[in-house]
């Protein structure tokens, strides 16, 4: 067994077979469960624990999914660094279907959804400027286009609610203010990993261009599962090369993100 682990990776389904020498727990945290059970391994000498996003079976929508559990979950494990690969439309012409989109920026178009750990016991404000990981960034971009991925470096996530997709007007008033990509799973799984002091990269493949950027009757559903299953593979290998780059120690500034902050209970 894995008795602490350095390198969490939240993902779907398919990424269950990323992971040598596999094991699944089932962890306890002071929000409920995770979205399922966790599973523990190896990719070369880094110890690694997956959380399926959405638990077995695709069960829980983006606005449901346990994300604090999920979080917390992975810090009590040890895990310090997060990759979080993703499906995602495209708000711009020219990031086609197959592109990989390793964004620096993320705003916010959710309701409802829980997005801190500190709401009780007192206020708890984290610099949330720059909201992923340059170190987890830097390491992705290289190693994507190492392995011949036609890879953007930068852009704006936007997180909508879900889990119905964007009319045509919401998608065209969200390109014309520059954002880049748009998905429902990024927020507020950037923000808790900042809470809890983690890195949080996040590895966006696109799937379909959104529903503004092009003619046609929009996206669906089932077009963009058909579309990341075909290409999981593929990604799951561009995971597990992230997750052998990342740096053995860290020395970006995700660590100093709760320093000189009093917080009303003790982190895992």
């Amino acid at each position: 067994m894995v008795n602490r682990v350095e390198i969490g990776v939240i993902g779907g389904s398919g990424f269950y077979s990323l992971l040598e020498d596999a094991e699944e727990i089932s962890v306890a945290t002071p929000y409920g469960p995770p979205s399922d059970k966790i599973t523990l391994g190896r990719i070369g000498d880094r110890s690694v624990a997956f959380v399926p996003r959405h638990g077995r079976g695709h069960v829980h929508p983006p606005h449901r999914i346990p994300y604090r559990a999920n979080m917390w979950a992975l810090r009590s494990l040890g895990v310090r660094q997060v990759l979080a690969p993703s499906a995602v439309g495209s708000l711009r012409r020219e990031y086609g279907p197959g592109a990989l989109v390793i964004p620096d920026q993320l705003v916010d178009r959710t309701s409802g959804r829980v997005q801190t750990f500190y709401d009780a016991g007192g206020a708890v404000h984290v610099s949330f400027a720059d909201p992923y990981c340059p170190s987890g960034r830097a390491a992705a971009v290289s190693r994507a286009r190492e392995t011949g991925w036609d890879t953007v470096d930068g852009g704006t996530l936007v997180v909508v609610e879900g889990p119905r997709f964007s009319t045509r007007a919401e998608s065209r008033w969200y390109a014309s203010a520059g954002w880049s990509i748009i998905g429902m799973t990024g927020h507020p799984e950037a923000v808790l990993a900042r809470e809890l002091a983690l890195c949080y990269t996040s590895l966006c493949l696109v799937t379909d261009h959104d529903a503004g950027v092009e003619a046609g009757e929009g996206v669906t559903h089932e077009e963009v599962l058909a579309f990341f299953a075909a290409n999981v593979e593929k990604m799951r290998s561009l995971v597990g090369e992230v997750v052998e780059a990342l740096p053995s120690e860290r020395t970006c500034p995700c660590g100093d993100a709760l320093d000189g902050i009093k917080l009303p209970f003790e982190l895992p």
